[in-house]
């Protein structure tokens, strides 16, 4: 029995980002490419018979540990199981930048879910996982179900697509974005036209943008001047409501280049795309 394992938790970068309306309960209705990075946190998860409960080894600053979604995951995974199951800790080696628009805490929650249904012996369905995760953050069933994919609703109803697997600059500006500050500005578009579903790379790319980027630049300097700065070596975005943004380069040199030159003080990493989460190749070599 497998008692020990040690899994990635993905970023995500969301390669174009429209919301197209807003429901009567506040939430937005989007349409986004969710882009899978192979540049991931890592979870280890070690069952503990002899000591019952879920514990993080390591707790993020000024998150408590009870709000932290790691924990939340968990704990709705082995509430829904309605049985007795081994204790856990829960090792969080942490590389993605927080607030950065990447997914990293729906990653984590989602690669918690998935890992946890394998090392309790659970079995339960990718849907049900999704489900589970939905509760928890609007990001959490892309991570879960591992694909590149096109979002709608809130970003749960997920199409799989298959862009090509380019090379990444990802930027992070020194600035920490509130995202309900940024949803709740009137002058954020909200009526971006539906599009007919199909992949952000066919057609003209002018078609496909970050309906939060304008806000965004307007109320955080940091992030404008670090776009300002991409923008030189080719299209710049924002993915999410930042504060991370991105260049994409067809090879892994080509994004280096650009990396080695950036301005000091600023930090980020160079990624490939991925279609298929490293957290599902894992579990595949796993089993």
């Amino acid at each position: 029995m497998t008692t020990r394992i040690t899994l990635p938790a993905p970023a995500k970068l969301n390669l174009f980002l429209h919301i197209t309306g807003r429901r009567a309960d506040g939430y937005h209705e989007l349409q986004t490419l969710f882009q899978l990075l192979d540049y991931s946190d890592e979870l280890t998860f070690t069952l503990t018979p002899e000591q019952p409960g879920i514990r993080l080894e390591n707790s993020i600053e000024g998150v408590p540990d009870d709000q932290n979604l790691i924990i939340r995951a968990a704990r709705a995974l082995a509430g829904h199981a309605g049985a007795p199951l081994p204790g856990v800790t829960i090792d969080l080696h942490k590389r993605l930048p927080m607030g950065g628009g990447l997914g990293g805490g729906s990653s984590n929650a989602a690669t918690t879910l998935v890992g946890l249904n394998y090392l309790w012996g659970l079995n339960l369905s990718e849907d049900k996982l999704a489900e589970l995760g939905l509760a928890l953050g609007a990001d959490v069933p892309v991570f879960v179900r591992g694909r590149t994919a096109i979002g709608e609703g809130v970003g749960e109803i997920l199409t799989p697509a298959n862009p090509p697997q380019d090379w990444f600059l990802v930027l992070k500006a020194d600035c920490e974005i509130n995202t309900g500050k940024i949803f709740s500005q009137e002058g954020l578009t909200r009526d971006t036209p539906k599009l007919k579903i199909r992949p952000a790379f066919e057609g003209d790319a002018s078609r496909y943008r970050n309906d939060c980027e304008d806000v965004v630049r307007e109320l955080y300097p940091e992030v404008d001047r670090s776009l300002e700065w991409l923008a030189q070596f080719g299209p710049a975005r924002l993915t999410g409501t930042g504060a991370c943004i991105f260049g994409r380069f067809p090879t892994e040199s080509a994004a280096r280049i650009i990396w080695e030159s950036k301005p000091s003080g600023i930090k980020g990493f160079v990624a490939k795309g991925v279609n298929i989460s490293p957290l599902h190749t894992k579990l595949t070599e796993l089993r």
